[in-house]
């Protein structure tokens, strides 16, 4: 029997291997899962997705705003219904105890339609409702409707609806990008960008905001994080998905850059970026 000869290792992928790659990864939802081994980021030691949960086990009627695909949402919805089959209601002795258990109402929006089909088929078995409602307009609720509003990574926190739709004693519970996020790759392509772009979404604008639209904002935490890209294709698809990064990216405009980047990367390794985070906990009064 004749022996093939070694193929020795495997030839590297292109440029444009990567490339094509990273511009047909499909961009809907927030799953991030198809970087792994290509990009890493920290993440918060506050864990939100597990702490929205134990938010969502003591509310009643929640509405989660720009849900994305709705992953997050139906993370947390798991840990309730998994906490609720898990748990006894009262104790051996008198005094009665309450389990986590599901919102009695939960609510979704979201303003791009991809994502809304995605979140409507992940979250309709659990009885969320998506509503497709654009990011700046005013949310579809009659004041007071909600016990607990969360958000992770909104576009831009709507105060002033955020705070009409809280019933009083209500909580605003959300993780927010902070400012300067992955910043260093945001100049890579752009160049550096003046001081307003720079500061924008820091925690203490957000919190004077919050605060003129009636919230008392009782927790406030930040954290800045090392992010990594392993590959342009990696590149590419985050800019294609996070679209507030580089507004207008194309790989055709940017070809030389990008170019430029996957020569560094195989040279040097990793390009490492910085992203920021903070986690609002706000409360209406009364």
């Amino acid at each position: 029997m004749t022996s093939l000869p070694d193929p020795g290792p495997p030839r590297p992928a292109t440029f444009e291997d990567l490339v094509a790659e990273g511009a047909s990864v499909p961009t809907d939802g927030w799953d991030f899962s198809w970087f792994e081994g290509r990009a890493t980021e920290a993440r918060p030691s506050w864990g939100y997705a597990v702490s929205m949960a134990g938010r969502l086990g003591r509310a009643s009627a929640v509405l989660d705003v720009q849900t994305g695909g709705g992953e997050v949402l139906d993370f947390a919805l798991s840990r309730v219904a998994d906490a609720t089959t898990g748990q006894s209601t009262t104790t051996p002795s008198t005094t009665e105890t309450t389990a986590p258990k599901p919102p009695l109402l939960t609510v979704a929006t979201e303003g791009w339609p991809p994502n809304v089909a995605k979140a409507t088929t992940l979250l309709r078995p659990r009885g969320v409702a998506v509503v497709a409602a654009a990011e700046d307009d005013p949310l579809p609720f009659a004041d007071g409707a909600f016990d607990l509003v969360v958000s992770r990574h909104p576009v831009r926190p709507h105060w002033e609806e955020i705070a009409r739709v809280l019933q009083p004693g209500g909580t605003y519970f959300a993780q927010h990008i902070g400012p300067n996020s992955v910043f260093e790759l945001v100049e890579y392509f752009l160049g550096p960008q003046p001081e307003g772009v720079r500061s924008a979404r820091h925690p203490d604008r957000e919190r004077a905001d919050a605060e003129a639209a009636g919230l008392d904002v009782v927790g406030l935490r930040a954290e800045r994080l090392r992010v990594e890209f392993h590959d342009i294709g990696a590149v590419v698809h985050f800019l294609r998905k996070v679209v507030w990064m580089v507004p207008g990216f194309t790989v055709e405009a940017y070809e030389p850059r990008l170019r430029k980047l996957h020569e560094r990367i195989r040279a040097e390794g990793a390009f490492v970026a910085h992203s920021t985070r903070h986690l609002f906990d706000a409360r209406k009064p009364g």
